[in-house]
């Protein structure tokens, strides 16, 4: 029975298109999606904006970089494009109606007929604030379908480990100085004489030396954010003299003159805590991971493209 219910030749001839379809399928699959390379104008223009940048031209790996993560915004701008997320979004339909109103084209049509027009002439597809906009959609759609896993603590302990000289937190110190510059250089002897001899306080003392434009006291200061107004030369002679909270220490060389330096509080530099830097730890790690994350999403992404360099 069930032999003559199939001794049918239109029913053959259903059977053997869905089986000539399916091959079809897949001995000549549909063509991928071309993105790449990119024209020349699109090259130039990177290159100038490095060079505004940086001031200089890029390498011949700098500029190859540059085009791989161009083309890379160009496959997920293409990946946005065919998901459609450009007709459900909030900021691409107000980016498109702004221009469309700024063109002065169609007038008298409504937001809906504005945006319908802008799709039409393909504006979404030349608007850099519209392909960010849709490129960043796109990679929190691939990290959503496939999250980066949260670091363990023996992950959290090892990435400290590994930084430990990164995370060592400063010394600080608060100091007061006199300043002596190039012309005043020396009176510095006499000035010295004067505060030992009559025990004087920083305060006090402040008279003796020459005006200095970033002020006379500093609290609570890293060597580096003294750096920054006393230059190099003086933090090391200053951390050299290995100072002592309670002390006068110079002369002391900076890039302005000599400097006369009293010690009012002194918190030496010490290795970090792992609880103290733990939330920073697991940021960067969840950071990293984020990034591979998106990564290992757009290498998977490109089996659906055909990227041309």
């Amino acid at each position: 029975m069930w032999v003559t219910r199939f001794n049918k030749p239109w029913l053959h001839f259903i059977v053997l298109g869905i089986i000539f379809f399916n091959a079809q399928s897949s001995i000549f699959p549909e063509p991928k999606v071309v993105i790449g390379p990119l024209h020349t104008s699109r090259v130039e223009a990177l290159q100038q904006q490095w060079i505004a940048l940086f001031g200089r031209q890029p390498s011949v790996a700098q500029q190859e970089k540059m085009i791989a993560e161009e083309l890379e915004r160009d496959l997920l701008f293409h990946y946005a494009l065919d998901l459609e997320l450009h007709l459900r979004d909030k900021i691409v339909y107000d980016q498109l109606i702004r221009n469309m109103r700024f063109l002065n084209i169609a007038e008298g049509k409504n937001n809906a007929g504005l945006f319908q027009q802008a799709l039409d002439l393909q504006l979404h597809l030349g608007d850099e604030v519209i392909k960010r906009r849709l490129v960043k959609k796109v990679q929190e759609r691939l990290l959503n379908k496939s999250p980066p896993s949260a670091p363990t603590e023996q992950q959290l302990r090892a990435e400290f480990s590994k930084r430990m000289e990164e995370f060592r937190v400063p010394a600080r110190l608060s100091i007061s100085q006199l300043f002596f510059n190039r012309e005043s250089e020396v009176e510095l002897e006499s000035a010295i004489a004067i505060i030992q001899q009559q025990n004087l306080d920083a305060n006090t003392a402040r008279r003796l030396g020459s005006p200095f434009m970033s002020g006379y006291e500093f609290r609570d200061q890293t060597p580096d954010q003294l750096a920054r107004h006393f230059g190099v030369r003086f933090v090391l002679e200053l951390m050299q003299a290995e100072p002592i909270a309670g002390q006068w220490l110079g002369p002391i060389h900076s890039i302005y003159g000599l400097h006369y330096v009293w010690v009012a509080a002194l918190e030496p530099g010490r290795d970090a805590q792992f609880e103290e830097v733990q939330p920073q730890v697991r940021r960067d790690l969840m950071a990293k991971a984020r990034t591979q994350a998106l990564k290992d999403s757009i290498a998977a992404l490109r089996n659906d493209y055909e990227v041309r360099l």
